[in-house]
């Protein structure tokens, strides 16, 4: 009976090989079969390319990753491990197949405490502990590992395996899983840029906000007040910024006739720094010195409690503040000043033709706790301008490298006053100048903050000396 059986066995298996229409038929099934499966794993790839596109989700993309991968390798088990940004695991977003045989495999990977620590994914030797991890799991295969890399970054780390049994990991397969990893990369730095534009544009927002919020902060317009008139701008480099001026009466309750001719307070100031914090800081001396200039005290010994009021604050916050306070009284038209350190504003005398400094000795806001300030005092004739201004003034940079300094404000100040008989005349020319000097390609390095004060030139005031305070 065996001899029966075998003899017609090897008589078909030797005709097989030997009758030519059998070998064409037999080849033509192979390349059916090799066309078949290739077509499955374009139709894999192909769907997996389309979530890329597509994906609003990336832990639904994330998910499609290890059946993707299993199913192109042609095994029963996958395992997706990707990395934070710090190089941590993502626990979180760990996938894996098959799902019914998973948990003690996820117990392993959320027990492993080096993959908690940031910089985790940055080591090789990290990367090969993890991989030892998950042949402990697949015992009776080898496993087979790509690493997930997008810019030059670890994102992840990428497992095939079999649970049943050995198999065997061909060219193909490794083309075919790179593929999948490198797909799953781009999909991983697509969605964490997604994330930093939604930052950004949060963050523009709030920045936005900020900066409407800190412009109403700042004098809508400028206070009529007996015997001059005012001009006033801001430029911040930002949105937010930490230039501050202000007009405040020192006598509020006021009105009429009664506000424009008692004591008011000018005040010119710059946190050091830029943005949001020192727009914060910015807003904080606002309300301070709103509140001090009702005081009625002078000009330095508001300097002075002011810099006790604040200190604690610039303090932690490692900021300061330079600061220049001054009250005029439209009556006997005296100025009185004190200086945190802050640019001198630069006067104009009508008659002379001159430019002087108003200083006084004094540092800076927040600096230190005994710090005490000298007041000084000057008074205003007809035709006089006074100028207000922040260091983001004289230090723009112009085209050539050149800063534009105290020296050039100087003489475009002289040069304004001379010409234009109104404050906003002056204002307008200097930030004109000022412009032209920076170019119109470049921008401001820092806050750019202008006053000008201009006395009128037609009335007649009484004489200083049958004046009072």
């Amino acid at each position: 009976m065996n001899k029966n059986f075998s003899a017609p066995y090897r008589k078909d298996s030797f005709s097989s090989f030997t009758d030519p229409s059998f070998a064409n038929e037999s080849a033509r099934d192979l390349l059916d079969s090799l066309s078949k499966e290739q077509s499955i794993n374009q139709e894999l790839i192909t769907s997996i390319g389309f979530s890329l596109r597509s994906f609003t989700n990336l832990d639904r993309f994330l998910e499609l990753v290890p059946l993707v991968a299993s199913r192109l390798v042609d095994v029963d088990g996958s395992l997706l491990v990707p990395f934070h940004s710090d190089g941590r695991i993502a626990k979180e977003q760990l996938h894996v197949i098959p799902n019914s045989h998973a948990d003690q495999l996820i117990l392993k990977i959320f027990n492993f405490l080096p993959g908690e620590k940031i910089g985790f994914a940055n080591s090789e030797n990290n990367l090969r502990a993890l991989d030892d991890l998950v042949q402990s799991y697949a015992v009776h295969s080898s496993i087979f590992a790509t690493s997930i890399v997008a810019r030059g970054v670890q994102r992840g780390r990428l497992y095939v395996f079999n649970l049943t049994g050995p198999f065997l990991f061909s060219d193909v397969h490794h083309r075919n899983l790179q593929l999948i990893a490198d797909l799953t990369g781009v999909a991983m730095e697509n969605h964490s840029l997604l994330q930093q534009t939604r930052r950004h544009e949060s963050l523009d927002r709030q920045i936005s906000i900020g900066g409407e919020i800190q412009s109403q902060l700042l004098p809508a317009h400028c206070p009529i007040i007996q015997g001059i008139e005012l001009a006033a701008c801001c430029r911040p480099a930002f949105q937010v910024g930490g230039d501050y001026f202000d007009f405040m009466p020192t006598r509020p309750s006021l009105i009429g006739e009664d506000r424009k001719s008692d004591r008011w307070a000018f005040v010119i100031g710059d946190v050091m720094g830029k943005g949001i914090p020192a727009g914060l800081l910015m807003t904080m001396l606002r309300g301070m010195l709103r509140a001090e200039a009702l005081s009625a005290l002078s000009p330095d010994r508001i300097l002075h409690d002011l810099n006790q009021l604040s200190l604690e604050d610039l303090t932690q916050s490692h900021r300061f503040i330079t600061l220049f306070y001054s009250d005029y009284d439209p009556i006997s038209r005296r100025l009185r000043f004190a200086n945190a350190a802050h640019n001198p504003p630069l006067l104009w005398r009508a008659k002379e033709k001159t430019i002087m400094r108003l200083d006084a000795i004094g540092v800076l806001i927040g600096l230190q706790s005994d710090a005490e300030y000298s007041c000084g005092e000057v008074f205003l004739d007809k035709g006089d301008v006074l100028l207000y201004y922040t260091d983001g003034v004289t230090e723009a940079l112009g085209i050539n490298g050149e800063r534009f300094h105290e020296k050039r404000l100087i003489s475009i100040l002289d040069e304004s006053a001379s010409r234009f008989s109104k404050a906003k005349d002056i204002l307008e020319n200097l930030f004109i100048r000022l412009d032209r000097f920076v170019g119109q390609i470049n921008h401001l390095d820092d806050d750019a903050s202008m006053v000008v004060l201009k006395v009128h030139e037609d009335l007649n005031f009484p004489d200083k000396n049958d004046s009072t305070d």
